[in-house]
């Protein structure tokens, strides 16, 4: 008999309340204030958005953090295209750095918050949470642009660790093609994306050995990968689950099968320059399927 039921599953497939888009609403509203109120930012082009599980709608505990994104828009990193100039592609020179930016978010957020409430890690700011909000990571980043061709190209962020390593991501297309995937599959790819995250903390509480590399993200975008048909044709969810693992085991199996995976924004590999590896993957959907107890 398989270790949870489908009702358990069921359950496992909810949002831990009905009240999280509001959570990321409110956040989103109280970072854009702060940020308002800093003459340094006053005539700055940047735009405030959700990411990470709330702005997917993929979010599994009661008041985890809410992820924001600041994005710079008047400072553009970019790949160009061959033979290619900042200034053959309109991209004006400025002075205002990442690290300026980055500084007058850090102290707009001082401002409004007080000092105590705020932590500056290595790749975001924190607000920490207190009796009305929850805990809100702010990410400043800058406009990203990856040139495909010369009349190709792609806008996502780039942003620095404290370390200065580049960091670059696509928040905005993963959110769409999140969407996309949802409504072809009957709402139901962010639903088993939340079951697969509920099982991992559930494996963790019972002190499964599972590597830190095995990271929500990872999970939702494993999910992403696995075809619509499985989400379809199939009317359990204890089906859909064990038809998923199976899948993504058989073609974790080998670097061939898996190689042209992407994450959810479909503009990153999978597998590519990442702390998590195939073989974290496989061994990771071993242990899942063990933990389970499926047949």
């Amino acid at each position: 008999m398989p270790k949870f039921s489908e009702d358990q599953l069921n359950s496992f497939r909810l949002p831990p309340s009905e009240t999280e888009e509001q959570k990321l609403a409110n956040a989103e509203t109280q970072i854009r204030d702060a940020l308002s109120n800093s003459l340094s930012l006053k005539s700055k082009n940047y735009k405030v958005f959700g990411q990470g599980s709330y702005a997917n709608d993929t979010n599994v505990r009661n008041n985890s953090d809410v992820d924001i994104n600041v994005r710079l828009d008047d400072t553009v990193f970019a790949d160009l295209p061959p033979n290619k100039t900042y200034d053959d592609l309109g991209y004006s020179d400025t002075t205002y750095q990442y690290s300026n930016f980055r500084n007058d978010v850090l102290n707009a957020l001082i401002s409004c918050f007080g000092s105590n409430y705020i932590q500056d890690n290595n790749k975001c700011i924190t607000v920490l949470p207190n009796s009305y909000r929850v805990e809100i990571d702010v990410i400043p980043t800058c406009q990203y642009i990856r040139y495909d061709s010369e009349t190709t190209k792609v806008v996502g962020i780039k942003f620095f660790d404290k370390a200065y390593n580049p960091i670059v991501n696509f928040p905005l297309q993963h959110i769409q093609n999140g969407t996309d995937k949802n409504s072809r599959t009957q709402r139901r790819f962010k639903r088993l994306t939340r079951i697969f995250r509920r099982i991992r903390y559930k494996m963790l509480d019972d002190n499964i050995p599972v590597s830190n590399n095995i990271t929500s993200y990872l999970l939702e975008c494993l999910v992403w990968n696995v075809p619509d048909h499985i989400f379809n044709n199939y009317h359990t969810w204890t089906e859909r689950l064990q038809q998923s693992i199976i899948y993504l085991y058989k073609n974790t199996d080998s670097e061939e099968k898996c190689k042209e995976w992407g994450e959810v924004s479909e503009l990153l590999y999978l597998f590519v320059g990442r702390k998590w590896s195939r073989e974290n993957v496989n061994n990771f959907l071993v242990q899942m399927w063990n933990y389970l107890e499926l047949k």
